[in-house]
């Protein structure tokens, strides 16, 4: 029996996209493997989290609530993008690509919460 949550799209991906993060830090440097590389994989893993959690919550708003957590989860990775962009430890390509995925998961985020 499948969980609802495997069910929805923004689950789905939003797995992929925390496993191609999950890879994308391992090739930063070790420097930053407590810092940077750590803190863009748990924002990463915190959006598909959430979405989960909330999924299987009590009521619609506890649901939103935590689709708000994605979405801003999906910001801070973004924001770590910018930070591995800026320090050379990813391509412009890498980063475009990435940057254009989390604003369209961003967007099914808030659509899916609006549709509540």
């Amino acid at each position: 029996m499948a969980f609802k949550f495997e069910e929805l799209k923004v689950w789905q991906v939003s797995l992929k996209l925390s496993n191609e993060i999950d890879i994308i830090a391992k090739s930063f440097p070790r420097i930053e493997l407590f810092s940077l590389a750590n803190q863009i994989k748990k924002a990463a893993d915190s959006v598909n989290l959430n979405i989960a959690e909330g999924c299987m919550g009590q009521s619609k708003p506890e649901f939103s609530r935590f689709l708000t957590y994605s979405v801003r989860s999906g910001l801070e990775v973004v924001s770590c993008l910018f930070m591995a962009f800026s320090r050379d430890y990813i391509t412009e390509a890498e980063f475009k690509r990435l940057y254009a995925e989390y604003e369209q998961l961003c967007k099914m985020i808030s659509k899916l919460k609006n549709s509540l």
